[in-house]
Formats: C-alpha cells, sequence, structure tokens
C-alpha cells in the first residue's frame, strides 16, 4: 500500500468481508482515520506469558499461540426431578481445541461453553488464560478466558506490552490489530499532518500526532500509552471547546435587542416574590441584566437544583424584556406602543401549563398579555370577562397577537417552534431543562429573526462543572446553588426490605395530615412470566393495585406512566393537585418540574435502577413547600457498589455534589447521556479532569478570539467544518 490518506475509505484499502462490514458499520468505522482513532481499551502484556512447554500441572498460566482443530462435542445432562418433565434433560455441549506456540501444543476444553468454540476464527492467534489440568498424563486448559491477539511470538522482535481493540460481532482485535500496523507501514505516519498547533502541544507536553498514533497502537512501555491517551483526551476536549467558542464568537458578532431596566424598577418586582430572593437568584439576575446592556446575544445557562428558585429568576428576566419598549430604528426611538417579546419553551404540555400559571402570578399586577400554545389548544390572559383569569382562545386569533406584538409571553411546547408562529419583537427564548432539545431546535426559534433574540437555557439536572463547561461551552454559566430561607432538607432514607412496613407507618402518619405521596416505579407493566431473563422489578400497575389492596385501601390512587395519552396525564396530574388523588404511583415521568406542594412523601421502588442526577430530581418533587418532606429509596439488590451510590444520595448536600460523585465513580461509557453527547469514553475519562478541559478551553478560546475565521489553521477550520468534528446535544 502506498499513497495511503486519512480520508481514504478502508473499503478501497483492504478486501472486507459482509460481516466485517456489518461489524465496521456498528462501530462508525469507514475511513483510514476511523480505524486509527479507533484505540485500544488495555494492553496484554506478553513477559506474563509461558511458554507451552514450560507449563505445569495446578499453574495458572497465559499462553500465547494459534489455534486449531476447533470442534463441538454434544452431552447429554440430566436436571433434578422438581424441573418438568419436559425440561428435566438436555443437550449440553463442550468446546475443544488445540493451540500451539513454538515449543509445544496444549489442549483446550470448555465445558458447558459450546459457543465460545463459534465466536473462535481457526488459525487465528490467540491469548489463553487459565489453570492447567491433567488427565491421562496430558495437560491441558480447563474453562479457560481466551481473547483474539496478534501474533506477536512470531516476530522476533516483540514489545512487551500488546494492545486489545473494543471488538463486536464479526470483527476480532486481531483483525482491527493487523489493518492498522499495514496502514503503519504504508508510510501514513509521514504524510499526515498534526492539526493541534505545536505550540499547544509544547505548553501541555503533549506528543505530536505521529508519535501519539505509535504510543497508542504499539506502546513499548506503559508510560507510553498514558501519555498518547493524554493527547487524544486533550485533543478531543480542545476540538468540542473550538466548535464551541467558534458558535460563541459567531453569536457575539450579531445584533440583539438592548434591554436596560432601571435595577431599582427591578429591585421592586424582585420584592413581590413569594420568599425572600436568595444571593445566588440576586447574582444571577445581575448576570443576565448585564448580558441584556451589552447589544450582544445573551447566551446563558442556568443551572440549579429543583426548588431553587430558576422560574423566579426567568421571571424576573421577562419582566425586564415585557416591561421595556421596541427601538423604532425609522424614528430613531422607543416606539411608545407594543413591548418586547419573550417565547419560553417547555418539554411537556403539564410543565408548559404549570408555567403559565407561575407567571400569570407574578404578572397579575401588571399590564403584561400571556399566552399558552401547545398541541391542546391555546389560552390568553388576562381574559376580557375575568381580569384575573385566563380563557380559551383560538389558536388563529393568538398567532396572529403573537405577530403583532400584542402578546408579551408566550409558553408553549415544540409548537412554538412550528413556521405558522411568527413573533413581532422576539427578545428573549427561555428554554427549559434545554439539554432535552436539540441544537437544531433551539436555533429554529432564535435565527429566524433579524435580531437575535438572548438566550436563557435552564435545568435542574445536575451536570458536573467540567461537563457543562465542555457541552455548554458557547453558554455563559449562573449556578442557584442555595435554597431559599425556611426549605426543610429533605429526609432521605434507604429502607431495607424488612424495614418497609415501618417506612409505610411514617407515610400513613403524614397521609392522615392531609399529605400526598408519589410512589415511582421502575416498569410500567410487570415482567412477563413466559420470559425466563424478563427483567424483576416494580411496575406502576401492579404496585398500584398491591398499595390499594393491601396497604392504603382508604386512599385514592392514581397512576401516571409514558404510554398514556398527554391529555390522560394532565388528567392525572390536575387530579392530584387538587387532592382528588391522594397517591400517585408513576414511572419516572414525573422528574422533571411538575409542582404540586401539597406533596411531601416520595417512595422510589428499585432506585438501582435510576441514576444518581434521576433520582436527585425525582427527590424533589417533594421539596416544594415549607412542609417537613421524606424520601424512601428502596432497593431490591444489596450490591456493594449500588449501596455506596445511594449512600451518597442521603449524604450529599445538593445536586452539584452528588454530580460530581457520579462522574467520578461511574465508568467512562456509563455516565448517563454520554453516548448522546457524542463524546468517546476516552473523552469522558478527559472531563473528569478539570485541569485539562481549562486548558482545552483556554486555548480553544484564545484560539479564536486571536483568529476569529482560522485563517492561519486551514486544516483545523476544514476538520471543525466537518461532520466529524460535531459534538450533538439531542
Amino acid at each position: 500500500m502506498s499513497n495511503v490518506r486519512l480520508n481514504d475509505s478502508l473499503y478501497s484499502l483492504f478486501r472486507i468481508l459482509p460481516a466485517q462490514a456489518s461489524a465496521l458499520k456498528r462501530l462508525g468505522i469507514t475511513s483510514v482515520r476511523d480505524l486509527l482513532y479507533h484505540f485500544p481499551t488495555r494492553y496484554g502484556d506478553t513477559a506474563q506469558v509461558t511458554s507451552i512447554a514450560r507449563l505445569r500441572k495446578g499453574d495458572t498460566s497465559v499462553v500465547f499461540g494459534q489455534i486449531s482443530g476447533l470442534q463441538i462435542k454434544k452431552t447429554f445432562r440430566r436436571f433434578p426431578m422438581a424441573r418438568p418433565p419436559s425440561l428435566r434433560s438436555g443437550v449440553s455441549g463442550r468446546a475443544e481445541g488445540v493451540v500451539e506456540d513454538n515449543t509445544g501444543k496444549i489442549k483446550i476444553v470448555w465445558f458447558h461453553q459450546a459457543y465460545l468454540a463459534k465466536m473462535i476464527t481457526g488459525n487465528s492467534f490467540v491469548r489463553v488464560e487459565g489453570k492447567v489440568s491433567e488427565r491421562h498424563n496430558n495437560l491441558y486448559f480447563s474453562n479457560p478466558k481466551i481473547e483474539s491477539a496478534p501474533d506477536l511470538f512470531t516476530r522476533t522482535k516483540i514489545h512487551s506490552l500488546y494492545p486489545i481493540y473494543p471488538e463486536t460481532r464479526g470483527l476480532t482485535s486481531n483483525w482491527i490489530y493487523h489493518k492498522i500496523q499495514n496502514i503503519f507501514a504504508s508510510g501514513i505516519l509521514n504524510e499526515i499532518q498534526d492539526l493541534v498547533p505545536e505550540l499547544i502541544l509544547k505548553t501541555y507536553k503533549l506528543p505530536d500526532l505521529k508519535t501519539s498514533l505509535i504510543y497508542i497502537h504499539t506502546p513499548k512501555k506503559e508510560e507510553h500509552a498514558q501519555v498518547a491517551r493524554k493527547r487524544f483526551a486533550f485533543e478531543e476536549i480542545f476540538f468540542i471547546q473550538l466548535e464551541r467558542q467558534r458558535v460563541r464568537q459567531e453569536s457575539r458578532e450579531c445584533a440583539a435587542f438592548i434591554i436596560d431596566k432601571k435595577s431599582e424598577d427591578v429591585d421592586k418586582f424582585i420584592e413581590r416574590f413569594p420568599f425572600k430572593a436568595t444571593e445566588a437568584q440576586k447574582r444571577s439576575i445581575g448576570h443576565i441584566l448585564d448580558d441584556f446592556r451589552s447589544g450582544h446575544p445573551m447566551s446563558r445557562l442556568l443551572e440549579g437544583d429543583v426548588g431553587s428558585g430558576k422560574t423566579a429568576v426567568a421571571a424576573t428576566a421577562i419582566y425586564a424584556v415585557a416591561t421595556s419598549k421596541p427601538f423604532d430604528h425609522a424614528q430613531g426611538r422607543l416606539q411608545t406602543f407594543g413591548s418586547l417579546q419573550t417565547a419560553y419553551m417547555a418539554p411537556t404540555e403539564i410543565l408548559a401549563q404549570q408555567h403559565f400559571e407561575s407567571f400569570i402570578k407574578y404578572f397579575r399586577h401588571l399590564p403584561v398579555n400571556i399566552a399558552l400554545i401547545t398541541g391542546s389548544g391555546s389560552r390568553k390572559f388576562p381574559s376580557k370577562l375575568d381580569p384575573d383569569g385566563w380563557t380559551n382562545i383560538s389558536r388563529a386569533q393568538l398567532l396572529k397577537w403573537v405577530a403583532s406584538g400584542e402578546i408579551a409571553v408566550l409558553v408553549g411546547t415544540h409548537a412554538l417552534i412550528q413556521k405558522s408562529v411568527k413573533f413581532k419583537h422576539l427578545a428573549l427564548v427561555i428554554v427549559d431543562e434545554q439539554h432535552r432539545f436539540g441544537t437544531a431546535q433551539r436555533q429554529k426559534l432564535v435565527n429566524r429573526h433579524e435580531t437575535t433574540p438572548h438566550l436563557l437555557s435552564m435545568t435542574a439536572t445536575p451536570i458536573p462543572r467540567t461537563l457543562a463547561l465542555t457541552l455548554y461551552g458557547d453558554l455563559d454559566l449562573s449556578l442557584l446553588d442555595e435554597m431559599p430561607a425556611g426549605r426543610k432538607k429533605i429526609i432521605t432514607e434507604i429502607i431495607i426490605p424488612e424495614k418497609r412496613g415501618g417506612a409505610y407507618e411514617k407515610i400513613r402518619e403524614e397521609l392522615a395530615t392531609g399529605r400526598q405521596l408519589y410512589v415511582i416505579c421502575p416498569r410500567i407493566n410487570g415482567p412477563d412470566p413466559t420470559k425466563e431473563l424478563a427483567i424483576q422489578a416494580k411496575s406502576v400497575k401492579e404496585e398500584a393495585k398491591r398499595l390499594k389492596k393491601e396497604t392504603f385501601p382508604e386512599y385514592e390512587i392514581g397512576i401516571l406512566h409514558s404510554k398514556m395519552r398527554p391529555i390522560e396525564k394532565e388528567k392525572i396530574m390536575s387530579d392530584f393537585k387538587d387532592k382528588k388523588i391522594d397517591i400517585l404511583v408513576a414511572t419516572s415521568v414525573v422528574e422533571v418540574g411538575v409542582n404540586v406542594e401539597n406533596a411531601s412523601l416520595i417512595v422510589i421502588e428499585g432506585a438501582e435502577r435510576f441514576g444518581l442526577a434521576q433520582l436527585h430530581q425525582l427527590r424533589g418533587r417533594v421539596i416544594r413547600s415549607d412542609h417537613q418532606a421524606y424520601c424512601y429509596i428502596l432497593t431490591e439488590s444489596q450490591g456493594e457498589k449500588s449501596g455506596e451510590r445511594l449512600k451518597a444520595l442521603v449524604t450529599a448536600k445538593n445536586g452539584f455534589e452528588l454530580a460530581e460523585f457520579d462522574l467520578a465513580q461511574r465508568g467512562a461509557g456509563e455516565l448517563a447521556g454520554a453516548r448522546q453527547w457524542g463524546i468517546s469514553d476516552l473523552g469522558m475519562e478527559a472531563i473528569k479532569n478539570i485541569k485539562m478541559v481549562e486548558a482545552a478551553r483556554a486555548e480553544a478560546t484564545k484560539l479564536v478570539e486571536d483568529d476569529p475565521t482560522l485563517s492561519k489553521f486551514p486544516l483545523l477550520k476544514e476538520r471543525l467544518e466537518s461532520s466529524a468534528a460535531k459534538i450533538h446535544f439531542e
């Protein structure tokens, strides 16, 4: 092979079988670059290898060799009489093979694991690890671990370490290793250019691209592999940051409405909050008002625990906008009529309706028109017939009022981004639980206008600081890290099965005082009894029946889950808010934002099946008032790792601390949403390193500020504009 380039298709270089083609597609590998960036997950060490001639009975050893003679032999076994007659006997099997190195041969036998023989290709090179047994004076491996490996022992000069790559059906680690070595042999490493500027690599003592590729695929020692992984982790975060900073820079070049509200007016509005504003709220409001005065579009993420007062901060931003007049460019002065407009987008109809009602309370004393638009209908406040209430209106009428500028605040779901919704002076877009919307959806609201609206994104999902700095690098960050005064800390208890009765007694006492209860289950329906491996977990429907029959027969019980129609969900939540339902048994559909102040109790069944951030949000459903709230965590397993995670839920002071714990404890690929964000496992490991993230962000910011078009770095610009460098926020 010669003249190989990074963008060349693998199909033009190698003969690829259909099964291998399917496997490569699953892994997202099509080009030379993709394969070179398919990094080993770990490394084996040939220094620990024993030659077959030196094996001894009873030793646990590792050998390398070429496997042959693979065959499956059927055996019959009897099962206990307790089984049904049809299942008392069955066909099992054992697999056999022979491994050979340049010193000898040894037999391998897998008892009751015949499937292993089908996973290994005959005459391939393997690493075998297990205990050496003896029968009839012949040594053999019994049920050893086996994996594909490069044929290192056939080379005269070998490295101690060898790479083990992520495999998938139809594609072995050995195949990947050899194809990468073929690509290396083509001389491509002498031709490729490093996209990361040399000065940055020197600053952080990182190897160049050629060295890093050699180190990560064929390391001579562990330090080589580590420094290469560090370089590629930095590269990935750096490219993400660069893309985010370019978006940020482009946004700053756009014009936005200048909203210069007097501080005393804003202070009077804040004084009307139903609670004393926290310092964190005041600080965040200050950030927003400064952004409004800049003349450039605000791009801010407001992150805060459930109950920390994000809605009040959003209401203050809306107040500043709704009580400001549009600028009349023809007259060169502010208009005397109409107002600047806000679009507030929520992820569900229930939440959109809830915020519509909240904003009515905040703006009832002001001449501000507020409207709601969802798939179910349209509403407007105030009503002509009832100045203190809202009225249903036709969609057509609402759209006319939005287009004319008469509606100052429009709350809605995805209905807001339909082409039929046109604003006259859209100055502010607020997106609640913004990570639930894709970039394209947000941009539909923002990009449709000559003057770019300010953007305030809000989330109650605890996000580790490093992740927020990376994923939302184009957004400024404001944190609500304190609760309003008077809010009692929720009492969280982990309940073992034998203590369930005591928890129910405490719940009964609270229900007797008029409080309400959530019961959260991992499933909607019970497990299928005909499926042997069906997940055994509590279900909404079965648990609701059990609670009604056995535990709380005197109380009204309702159910809520994702398979219900929106109108059914809305009816159930409305009945729960109106106290027609005492106990709501639900899936995690209640996780985001639903506000029922009288509900002060929550039971979470099968808690180990939920992520910590999700558990924290679920728990947040019951800290909406000054009542003492209780959260009972019920588990189905007694695993040590699961226990540690749940204890953190009890001891963590807030969601941010919990998010950091979750990031530190969980594997890179396990962190919720990593796959959605388009970050590799290596990148997720990097996100655990705050210094690396801050360094990558600082370098990307400096590069874009000095050279916004990246004219000095054409290869970097080309890479960023390719789809490979884009990060996904769906």
